[in-house]
C-alpha cells in the first residue's frame, strides 16, 4: 500500500472522530449564547454589586459596536382626559389662583408682587408669542415658586383648528418654556375654555394635563374693581381653582382685585397653593 493512500477502517475512525469534535465545538457556542451570566451575590443589608458581563471568546463580541447610540428614554405621558380638571382634590382649605394671557410687562410684575407680599404661589398660563418677547418674567415667576402652563401660542379658538395647528400653538409654546426654563409645563389651558378630543390627546402627546376652572371672576370683562373682589369671594370654596387674567387687555382692576380678596382668603383660613405634579 502506498503512504499517501488510507485503508477504509481508518478512514471511518478518523470521519467519526471529526463528527464527535464538531459536535463538542457546537455545543460549546450554544453553552456561550445562552448561558446568562452569573449574579455577584451581595451582603446582607448592603448595596447589590453589579456583576461584571461574562467574558466572551469570541473575537465578533470583542469588537465596540461603534453604530450603535443608546435610544433616548421619552417622558410617559400622561393619561388621555375627556374633560379638563376643575378643582383641587386636595383636602382642606385650598384653592389655586390661576392667571391668563400673559406676561404682560405692565401687570404681571404687579401680580406677582403681591403674590410675593403674602408668600403664595400661583398658575401662569402664557401665551407663547408673548413669553417669546418677556422671558425675564417667566424667568422671575418660575424663581417665585410659581407654576408655568401652557396657554397656546396665539390665542385662537382651539375648537376651529385642524390637528397640526393645535400642535403647532400648544408646541411652539411649551418649547418657549422649556428653552427659558429648562422644563417643559406640565400643564395647559385652552383659550376660551373651548376644549375638543384633538386638543386633549395632543396636549397629552406634550406631556401636559388640562386645567380648567370652577370660580370665574370675570376680570376679563373689565366689570370694576369691587365685583371682580365679590366674584372671587363668593365662589371661594375647598378645592376652588380661580380664573384671572394678567395680559389681553386692561387689567388694572385685575391687579387691585387681587390686592383686596387674597388677604381675605388668608384670613378666612385658605391655603393658597399650586397643584402637585
Amino acid at each position: 500500500m502506498k503512504r499517501d493512500q488510507m485503508s477504509p477502517g481508518r478512514r471511518s475512525v478518523l470521519r467519526i472522530a471529526a463528527c464527535l469534535g464538531a459536535a463538542v465545538t457546537a455545543g460549546l457556542l450554544c453553552t456561550e449564547r445562552t448561558q446568562p451570566p452569573a449574579e455577584t451575590p451581595h451582603p446582607a443589608g448592603g448595596s447589590r454589586v453589579a456583576a461584571s458581563p461574562p467574558v466572551y471568546t469570541s473575537s465578533y463580541r470583542l469588537q465596540p459596536m461603534t453604530a450603535y447610540t443608546p435610544p433616548r428614554f421619552r417622558r410617559a405621558l400622561p393619561p388621555v382626559r375627556q374633560r379638563p380638571f376643575l378643582r383641587m382634590s386636595e383636602a382642606g382649605r385650598t384653592m389655586v389662583l390661576t392667571f391668563d394671557d400673559g406676561p404682560n410687562p405692565t401687570y404681571t410684575p404687579a401680580i406677582l408682587s403681591t403674590l410675593r407680599e403674602h408668600e403664595v404661589r400661583a398658575m401662569f398660563f402664557v401665551c407663547g408669542e408673548l413669553a417669546r418677547d418677556n422671558r425675564d418674567l417667566l424667568r422671575e415667576m418660575a424663581d417665585d415658586g410659581h407654576v408655568v402652563g401652557n396657554h397656546s401660542w396665539s390665542h385662537p379658538l382651539i375648537t376651529k383648528l385642524p390637528p397640526s395647528e393645535i400642535r403647532d400653538e400648544l408646541g411652539r409654546t411649551s418649547d418657549v418654556i422649556e428653552r427659558t426654563l429648562g422644563s417643559a409645563p406640565l400643564w395647559y389651558r385652552a383659550p376660551y375654555g373651548a376644549w375638543n378630543k384633538l386638543s386633549f390627546e395632543i396636549g397629552a402627546e406634550l406631556g401636559m394635563e388640562p386645567l380648567g376652572w370652577t370660580v370665574d371672576s370675570l376680570d376679563w370683562t373689565e366689570p370694576g374693581t369691587g365685583s371682580i373682589v365679590r366674584n372671587v369671594l363668593d365662589g371661594a370654596g375647598p378645592g376652588a381653582v380661580v380664573l384671572s387674567h394678567d395680559a389681553g387687555g386692561d387689567r388694572s382692576q385685575s391687579v387691585a382685585a387681587l390686592r383686596s380678596y387674597l388677604p381675605e382668603l388668608l384670613a378666612a383660613g385658605y391655603r393658597i397653593t399650586v397643584p402637585r405634579r
